[in-house]
C-alpha cells in the first residue's frame, strides 16, 4: 500500500510539473496562456519570428494563426515559444547549434 501511495504521489508531482511551463525573462516570468504582447513586454523582441500556419478551432470553425518566437541563445539554449490565436500554448528549450 505504501508503494502505491508513493507511486501515486510521484506521478502527480511529475504530471503537474509538466503542466506548469514557464520561462524566465530577466526578473519576469512568462507562462502558457499569456498573450503575445505580454510576452513581448517581459522578454523584448524575439531573435526570430516564424508564421507556422493556421488552425481551425472547435465547432465555430474560427481560424487562428500559429507563430513561433525564438529567444536566445542563452547559456547555449534556445527558447521556442508557440502562439496560437495570440496565446502562448507551448514553451520548448533546445540546445543551440
Amino acid at each position: 500500500m505504501q508503494r502505491y501511495v508513493a507511486g501515486l504521489a510521484l506521478a502527480l508531482l511529475f504530471g503537474s510539473a509538466a503542466q506548469a511551463t514557464t520561462m524566465r525573462c530577466g526578473t519576469q516570468l512568462v507562462s502558457e496562456g499569456d498573450r503575445a504582447f505580454e510576452v513581448e513586454q517581459k522578454c523584448g523582441k524575439p531573435a526570430h519570428r516564424d508564421l507556422v500556419g493556421y488552425t481551425l478551432s472547435g465547432y465555430d470553425r474560427r481560424e487562428f494563426k500559429i507563430e513561433e518566437w525564438v529567444y536566445g541563445p542563452t547559456n547555449g539554449m534556445l527558447s521556442i515559444l508557440t502562439f496560437e490565436g495570440n496565446r502562448l500554448i507551448r514553451i520548448e528549450t533546445r540546445r543551440s547549434r
